[in-house]
């Protein structure tokens, strides 16, 4: 399945398009807010293998509902190499069918759904990981990247 493409602002209001990067793999990733426990966990994870991650030609790019400014905050407090972008109106999880009704406490909401897109040089899907657990996840994918 091809990647569907998309223009958001980074931490620094720079416009990103997704389809700039192919040629390269790309790591898309939604989580549903910066500096929460879970989310930094999993940031700090992707940051953590970062150069394995390079070495593999990927480029990681995170998505959130967060501004760019809550983005450069979380950035520069874990010092995060990689893009984060901000998707205020949530239409490019809708687009990636990663908004979703939640639970938490018996109590139902709408929320981005902690997922990530493997994309191919090509452009195409190869990959998909839905309601991601942090704990293994980085080793999932660097598994499925040899």
């Amino acid at each position: 399945m091809k990647a569907l493409d998309f223009t958001l602002l980074d931490s620094k209001n720079r416009e990103i398009t997704l389809s700039n990067f192919k040629g390269q793999k790309i790591i898309l990733y939604f989580y549903p807010k910066d500096n929460t426990p879970g989310c930094t966990q999993e940031a700090c994870a992707f940051r953590d293998s970062y150069e394995r991650l390079l070495e593999k030609n990927c480029i990681i790019i995170g998505i959130s509902p967060d501004s760019p400014k809550s983005h450069s905050n979380f950035e520069t407090k874990h010092t995060l190499p990689f893009i984060l972008l901000s998707d205020p109106d949530k239409e490019v999880a809708k687009l990636y069918d990663v908004y979703k009704l939640k639970k938490l406490y018996g109590k139902e909401y709408m929320g981005v759904e902690r997922s990530t897109f493997i994309i191919s040089e090509e452009f195409e899907i190869i990959k998909t990981y839905q309601k991601v657990k942090i704990n293994g996840h980085i080793d999932d994918i660097l598994t499925f990247l040899r």
